[in-house]
C-alpha cells in the first residue's frame, strides 16, 4: 500500500510540476515572453485545441460549398438541376401524348378513311327532326313553370360557367378530394390530397399573373387562361414560374407542398373562376 501511494504520488508530482517557457533575445537576451506550464496544462489545452478544430472542420464541411470536393457528397447545383429536368421531362411527356392523341386523330382525315355526311344526307336528317312548332300549343300553367325554370337557370354563378362553352383543361393533379366545393361554407375549391413534392400541373395555356408568397395560404400561383377563366393553386411546396410567364397545357408550374397557416398537410388547394365568379372544377376536370 505505502509503495503504491507513493507511485501515485510520484506521478501526480510529474505532471502537475511547472515548467517555465521563455522567449528571448538571442542577442541581447531581452525577455519578450514567459509562460508556465505543466504536462497536464498541456494535455488538457491539446484536448480542447483538438475538439475545436474538429467542430470548427465539422460545420465547414456540413454547411459551406467545400463538401461538394469531398467523394460522397453530391454537388448542389447538380440536384438542382436534375430535378428541373425531371419537371421538364414530365411536361414533355404530357406534350408528347397530346401530339400524339391529335396526330392518331388526323391520320383518317389525311388518309379518306372518314365517312363523309353529303349535303342531301344533312338535309333529309334536318327534315325528319324537323318540329312543328304550330302543334305545341302550351296552356297558361306550362308557361308559368317554364318561366320558374328559366329564372332559376338564369345565373348560375357556382356551378358551371356557360353551357356554350367547350374547353377541356388538363388535371394539375390525380388523387383523392378531401374538401369538395362548397358555396354556402365559401369553400371555392376543392382540396386533392397528394404526397409532398408531386408536380403541379397547368389546366390550359395561359399567362402567370401572380406567383408569391403568402403568410395564409403559403406559395400560391395565379394563371389567367382564356374565355375569362383564372386557375388558382394553394399551398404550394414550391413555384418553377414567376408572374409574366406564359406557360402551355401540362407544363410543370409547382410541387405539392403544405405551406401556409392554414394547411392541414400535403395537398393542392384548386380554384376555377369564370368572368370573376368561382365554379366547380369538378364540372370541368376528373381528379381521379
Amino acid at each position: 500500500m505505502i509503495k503504491k501511494s507513493k507511485k501515485k504520488e510520484k506521478f501526480r508530482k510529474r505532471i502537475t510540476t511547472k515548467f517555465r517557457l521563455v522567449i528571448l533575445n538571442e542577442g541581447t537576451f531581452e525577455e519578450y515572453f514567459s509562460i508556465k506550464l505543466s504536462r497536464l496544462n498541456i494535455v488538457v489545452l491539446g484536448g480542447v485545441f483538438s475538439i475545436f478544430l474538429v467542430s470548427i472542420t465539422t460545420v465547414i464541411i456540413a454547411f459551406t460549398p467545400l463538401k461538394e470536393y469531398i467523394p460522397g457528397y453530391s454537388s448542389t447545383n447538380l440536384q438542382r438541376k436534375a430535378t428541373k429536368l425531371v419537371y421538364e421531362t414530365d411536361s414533355l411527356k404530357n406534350r408528347l401524348e397530346i401530339l400524339q392523341k391529335y396526330t392518331k386523330s388526323l391520320i383518317p382525315v389525311l388518309t379518306g378513311n372518314h365517312s363523309i355526311l353529303t349535303i342531301d344526307s344533312l338535309k333529309a336528317n334536318a327534315a325528319i327532326r324537323k318540329i312543328d312548332i304550330k302543334r305545341l300549343n302550351a296552356t297558361k300553367a306550362d308557361s308559368i313553370f317554364r318561366e320558374k325554370v328559366e329564372s332559376k337557370d338564369r345565373f348560375p354563378l357556382f356551378d358551371k360557367a356557360e353551357n356554350n362553352i367547350d374547353i377541356v383543361f388538363f388535371a394539375p393533379i390525380t388523387g383523392s378530394v378531401t374538401q369538395k366545393f362548397n358555396a354556402n361554407n365559401k369553400h371555392f375549391a376543392i382540396d386533392i390530397a397528394a404526397v409532398t413534392g408531386t408536380p403541379i400541373k397547368v389546366i390550359e395555356e395561359g399567362r402567370v399573373i401572380f406567383s408569391e408568397w403568402t403568410a395564409e395560404t403559403g406559395y400560391v400561383i395565379i394563371i389567367e387562361h382564356v374565355n375569362g377563366f383564372i386557375s388558382v393553386y394553394k399551398h404550394n411546396g414550391a413555384l418553377l414560374k414567376q408572374q409574366g410567364d406564359f406557360v402551355k397545357s401540362g407544363e410543370v408550374i409547382a410541387s405539392v407542398g403544405s405551406t401556409g397557416e392554414l394547411t392541414t398537410g400535403p395537398h393542392l388547394h384548386f380554384e376555377l373562376w369564370y368572368n370573376g365568379y368561382p365554379v366547380n372544377p369538378v364540372n370541368y376536370i376528373d381528379f381521379e
